[in-house]
């Protein structure tokens, strides 16, 4: 769906939120309704699978047949298995009927479910409970490829990134507080109860169950009403025919997610990313107990740090991608999950031993425990600056038409990720791995894993590499960037001022540009390897190598006939004075063999700064207060490939520029 084919009512409203917080959103009938329905839905989750596991974690008296120290990582592993069964056929149903219907039929589902999850926690019944979080997966099932097709639907692209971030905080706050319910409502009477000295007060039901069957019933309840509320969301593909048999739909899901490579690579990457949440989610009641020496009540303070830290880090993606999908991200995020995990081991073998489970607030009085606290916290935080650009990557980058297909891809690839968690995690504690030592391993993996992907797709290391030098080195202030096209081919002219024009240019386009360079800066060991990886297309002049010239002209021509940017930066060499050199004719050459509209830009305050050539022109070098330098990047009006001239296009770009250099 396009801006075009919105109704008159919802293209206001995005206009109304163009530049305002993310947080507008929540005031939206297209967009708070759902959200609230998604939170209700992972709290419902949370208040279940807690209150289950804390039951037969610290009362396992009362469960026959369950082992306490693995039941965390079964629990984790039957309500993903439905993932795995059914992916395929809900991302055929989410792309042919009404997102919004759905979404009412799903948390009806979720009343029944949530019926019979009470009914285990009042008589006791695991096996009830086992039932209850299997269809738990499935609900989550069906309403994963609703939820992230809904999202593309009713928001615009600079609204994704906002949008994802609020929705992936919501869901972790929504884990806390369900967390926070489910272990507080497990654990009255429990005491009491088990404490008892008759068998007839052992064996009654504690208050603690009833509250948590109520509960969870309630609140499927208000989910139900909240998702009446949500708007009619047209169906993608309405004449699409299911294909109900599992295993072969799930093969084709995933041949439809690989034609795209960079989507398919981001879809493990999320994976990856449910692969150590889960191990880490999975352990922490084990982790409290065993090796924090704490009760109950502490894993809510464990579970809420690391709510809190990838909450906080989706909403910071949103400032600090300003508001655009940018993937440099992912790699921080992904360095890091590695650094923090890895302390986390270290700071867990630290820790004094205690006689007795400890509080809350005994735990937090003691010094060591807020390095754990800590190590969570921004380990989750990291977590947040990876996973949102993903998810905001694969929405913008899938076909609509297949949109929630892809995401049922996704969803298969997550649950086999996460049953392979639960197997890594069972493994390594028969073998007598404790709990550090398991995030330890998940922290090395994740080098592995990271290693892995961007070697494969080199655009997520070389816009990292691109978002930190303009975050760290460089503040650039951007005049009209929104001139420069989201989709569709074009050339982006630039004035050559350092050696990082391009870098610059590559952190502030809203997609990957195709650099037109000097042979000699492509074949050098640093910068050439950086732009190799880019797609860079090397160029000499006529005098030094003619066929390399002509080669150059003819990948710039196949490159906008493909859709892509490609840049160039006329002058053909680095500015020795500050001033503009005269414009070559390579643009004309370019447009002769494929038209296209041509961008004109302009940078300033690159001259004087340390990769610039100022130091060789014997001028007095400009006062650079602070330890970063202010540029602007401005950018003009696209011109039609018929009205450009050499002399013209020269004559806009100088004017850009403007007097500072």
């Amino acid at each position: 769906m396009n801006e075009r084919s919105l109704p008159a009512t919802e293209t206001t409203a995005r206009a109304a939120t163009a530049h305002t917080s993310q947080f507008a959103l929540l005031r939206q009938r297209r967009f708070a309704p759902f959200f609230w329905t998604q939170f209700l839905g992972a709290m419902n989750d949370n208040v279940f699978k807690i209150g289950f596991t804390s039951l037969v974690t610290y009362q396992a008296a009362r469960f026959s047949g369950v082992d306490p120290k693995t039941v965390a990582f079964l629990i984790s592993a039957i309500f993903i298995a439905p993932f795995v069964l059914f992916s395929a056929t809900s991302g055929q149903i989410a792309d042919k009927y009404d997102k919004a219907v759905l979404t009412r039929w799903v948390k009806t589902f979720e009343i029944a479910v949530m019926l019979i999850g009470a009914a285990g926690f009042w008589m006791h019944s695991a096996p009830l409970l086992y039932v209850c979080t299997f269809l738990m997966g499935v609900h989550s099932t069906v309403f994963g490829p609703v939820k992230y097709a809904y999202l593309p639907q009713k928001l615009a692209e600079d609204e994704l990134v906002g949008g994802n971030g609020l929705v992936e905080m919501g869901t972790f706050v929504a884990i806390l507080i369900g967390t926070i319910v489910g272990g507080v409502a497990a654990g009255i009477g429990a005491s009491n109860a088990l404490s008892a000295t008759s068998a007839a007060a052992q064996s009654a039901t504690p208050a603690g169950a009833w509250w948590l069957g109520g509960m969870c019933i309630a609140i499927a309840l208000i989910g139900r009403i909240a998702s009446s509320f949500v708007p009619p969301c047209a169906p993608s593909q309405t004449g699409l025919r299911i294909n109900w048999n599992p295993f072969s739909e799930t093969s084709r899901n995933l041949r439809l997610a690989h034609r795209n490579r960079t989507v398919f690579l981001s879809l493990l990457g999320i994976s990856w990313l449910w692969f150590v949440g889960a191990t880490f989610l999975s352990s922490f009641f084990n982790f409290a107990k065993d090796v924090l020496f704490a009760d109950a009540d502490v894993v809510t303070v464990l579970l809420a740090m690391f709510s809190l830290g990838i909450g906080f880090g989706s909403l910071m993606c949103e400032k600090l991608s300003r508001r655009r999908i940018e993937i440099g991200l992912v790699p921080l995020g992904s360095i890091g999950m590695s650094v923090f995990g890895i302390d986390l081991f270290f700071a867990s073998h630290a820790l004094p031993a205690a006689p007795h489970l400890l509080s809350v607030g005994e735990f937090l009085s003691l010094p060591a425990h807020w390095r754990v606290l800590a190590d969570l916290f921004l380990l989750a935080m990291f977590g947040g600056f990876y996973s949102v650009p993903l998810y905001a990557l694969i929405q913008s980058r899938s076909e609509p038409s297949h949109r929630a297909r892809i995401i049922a891809a996704n969803n298969i690839l997550n649950s086999l990720f996460m049953i392979v968690s639960a197997l890594m995690a069972m493994g390594l504690t028969a073998a007598g791995v404790g709990i550090p030592g398991i995030f330890l391993t998940t922290a090395l993996l994740n080098i592995v894993v990271a290693a892995y992907i961007y070697g494969l797709v080199p655009e997520f290391l070389l816009r990292f590499v691109a978002w930190v030098l303009v975050h760290t080195v460089y503040r650039v202030r951007l005049v009209h960037a929104e001139r420069i096209p989201a989709e569709g081919p074009a050339v982006l002219v630039c004035n050559h001022v350092s050696y990082v024009d391009a870098v610059v240019l590559m952190a502030e386009s809203p997609r990957p540009i195709r650099f037109v360079m000097d042979h000699r800066i492509f074949r050098s060991p640093l910068l050439g390897w950086l732009f190799r990886h880019a797609r860079a297309i090397p160029i000499a002049p006529a005098h030094e190598d003619a066929a390399l010239l002509e080669k150059a002209y003819d990948a710039c021509a196949a490159a906008l006939a493909d859709g892509d940017l490609v840049c160039i930066f006329p002058e053909g060499k680095l500015t020795k004075t500050g001033g503009m050199n005269p414009f070559r004719h390579g643009v004309t050459e370019i447009l002769k063999r494929t038209p296209a509209p041509v961008v004109p830009m302009a940078l300033r305050g690159l001259w004087g700064s340390a990769f610039s050539r100022h130091a060789a022109s014997g001028q007095d070098r400009p006062v650079r207060r602070g330890l970063t330098s202010r540029l602007t990047l401005a950018v003009g009006e696209p011109i039609a490939p018929a009205d450009v001239t050499v002399d013209g296009l020269q004559q806009i770009v100088a004017d850009l520029r403007g007097a500072r250099r």
